[in-house]
């Protein structure tokens, strides 16, 4: 009967219920690994350069992201598949190679970055060497995905998103002016400065990555595949309403905390940095330590004890969106439930891209080049892979009877036209 519950599911009581705390899962982790500590540093600068004018920028962009990934999951939860699975069933051939190539550099990258800040993190607060400490990140989170029981590695995962609590924390050790942040928050401020839409588009491409799609819609199949009593909804259309008022919850609270916290990052170099005249931050160490003498050594000590626990639980969502992308493209087993022996080259796929990121940090690469071209990549990315999803959910075939209607469809094509106005303003400033 249509809207019987998940049986089994975590989340799903008896008469269809849900259980509030046991729902968080693919969305929460999602979106807490999309304040990574690259994401840290687009979010520093923005409220370093310009001040609470900026802070809108975080409203507008909630409701886009909600939606988009909540279309992510659902094609996981209804077909079974990731979104590079649907992809190679149902679009051309000579598409996806180029898609996933690309998001594979991209998260390398990304990868590469967020073990350098979260390495100087740790020598911040330590001292010793950087290098020894990016070493140490890369070893540890790898061997995490390759040998961790999937259960217990979700579990470690949901943990770690305590750590964006750190960002809360700095806020109530900051003076903040309530009036300011309300006009800066709710009513939106435009300039013609160049610098101001560059870090426009910088925040819509922080929030809104291809990475998290993949992710997100992988992690509904692998909750899936866990649950013997779960199956596609393409098969199990009795389950459809459960499931999908879980995703819906799960997406939107995830979704809503990666901005809240977000927002108390630009909120609290806003208050410290911007007003000591301190606008430019490049890195998310870098603001860590401009902290210290404006906010004193407690926020200077919580930003960067954010930094590595954003870190840790942002890499294996970056190595592992990469593995699933390119395994289900090239239809090799894949998932993190799966034993290192039944699934090789998927697993492989994940030490490399984590080794590959690893080595940005011991090369002549510049990290802050690297990472903008990374943001560019992304944004190449997320506009064809946004707009074949849109497709997809509207498809009978694909979805069966869960295809996307209503305000959830129209927010999603007006997610995917404001990122291509992204992309292009970011063309555009970079050609200016």
């Amino acid at each position: 009967m249509e809207g019987e519950p998940e049986r089994s599911v975590p989340g799903a009581q008896d008469g269809g219920k849900l259980d509030f705390l046991k729902i968080l899962g693919p969305g929460l982790i999602t979106g807490a690994a999309d304040d990574d500590p690259s994401g840290i540093a687009t979010y520093s600068q923005a409220g370093a350069q310009f001040g609470f004018a900026i802070t809108w920028t975080m409203l507008f962009s909630y409701p886009l992201m909600a939606a988009i990934q909540e279309i992510s999951a659902r094609i996981g939860r209804t077909t079974g598949r990731g979104l590079a699975g649907n992809l190679r069933r149902h679009y051309p051939a000579w598409l996806l190679p180029g898609i996933v190539g690309l998001l594979f550099v991209a998260n390398a990258i990304n990868i590469g970055a967020d073990l350098g800040a979260m390495g100087e993190a740790v020598r911040l607060l330590v001292g010793g060497q950087t290098a020894w400490y990016v070493l140490a990140f890369a070893a540890v989170s790898t061997l995490l995905q390759v040998f961790m029981q999937y259960a217990r590695y979700v579990s470690v995962l949901k943990w770690l998103t305590i750590s964006l609590f750190a960002y809360f924390a700095t806020v109530i050790f900051t003076k903040l002016p309530l009036g300011e942040f309300a006009r800066g928050f709710f009513i939106p401020t435009f300039s013609g400065d160049v610098a101001f839409w560059t870090t426009v588009v910088a925040i819509l491409g922080t929030t809104i990555s291809p990475y998290l799609f993949f992710w997100q819609a992988s992690q509904e199949v692998e909750d899936t595949r866990a649950e013997p009593s779960r199956a596609p909804l393409v098969h199990a259309p009795e389950q459809a309403s459960t499931a999908i008022r879980r995703i819906r919850l799960d997406t939107y609270i995830g979704m809503g905390f990666s901005s809240l916290v977000a927002l108390a990052i630009m909120v609290t170099t806003a208050a410290t940095l911007h007003a000591a005249g301190t606008t430019d931050i490049q890195t998310s160490s870098q603001a860590a330590e401009a902290l210290r003498p404006v906010a004193g050594q407690f926020a200077f000590v919580i930003f960067a004890l954010g930094i590595i626990g954003t870190g840790l639980l942002a890499i294996p969502v970056l190595a592992g969106s990469a593995a699933y992308a390119l395994g289900e493209a090239l239809r090799w087993p894949t998932g993190l439930a799966r034993k290192p022996k039944d699934a090789k080259a998927f697993y492989a796929t994940i030490a490399i891209a984590t080794l590959l990121g690893t080595g940005i940090n011991f090369s002549p690469l510049d990290p802050i080049k690297a990472l903008y071209w990374s943001a560019v990549i992304n944004g190449v990315v997320s506009v064809p892979v946004m707009g074949m999803m849109m497709l997809m959910t509207a498809r009978r075939d694909i979805m069966a009877g869960n295809t996307v209607k209503g305000p959830l469809r129209w927010i999603g094509w007006l997610g995917t036209a404001v990122m291509a106005a992204a992309v292009i303003a970011m063309a555009a400033t970079s050609l200016g």
